[in-house]
């Protein structure tokens, strides 16, 4: 068996990319637009930042919603010793397609190339969760 350990890891270091990268885009538009760090404390105090620094935030915060359940599978197939090449390549393909949305939200955003992106990285991880449940339960 082989491991999915390697597209966790992988995921996790391009959310701190994408970490960086919105600190790198959102504290030049904050001081250039005057707002301080305790402007910020609020939801939707930066709203009126520059739709480079926003998209930046917005991917970060992407990267920390439907991944946590790729994560949790991802990890529970490797514990249970079922990293099969098929889950691996589910696997890869969900990291993939992320990257590739980040990559589109944070330079062109265009909306419907993001949906797709989303849309069929939500179909590698559901296709890597079935194809578990068919191991375990088979």
């Amino acid at each position: 068996m082989g491991t999915l350990i390697a597209p966790v890891m992988v995921l996790v270091a391009w959310s701190l990319v994408m970490w960086l990268w919105m600190y790198i885009r959102r504290m030049p538009a904050m001081s250039k637009a005057g707002i301080k760090p305790q402007d910020a404390a609020f939801p939707g105090s930066l709203n009126g930042l520059p739709a480079g620094a926003r998209q930046a935030a917005d991917n970060y915060n992407h990267l920390m919603e439907q991944p946590t359940i790729f994560y949790a599978a991802a990890l529970a197939i490797q514990v249970a010793g079922h990293a099969t090449p098929m889950a691996q390549t589910l696997a890869w393909t969900y990291v993939g397609l992320r990257v590739a949305h980040s990559l589109v939200q944070i330079s062109v955003n265009v909306v419907l190339l993001r949906f797709l992106l989303f849309a069929l990285s939500t179909i590698a991880l559901g296709a890597m969760v079935l194809h578990e449940l068919m191991v375990l339960f088979g």
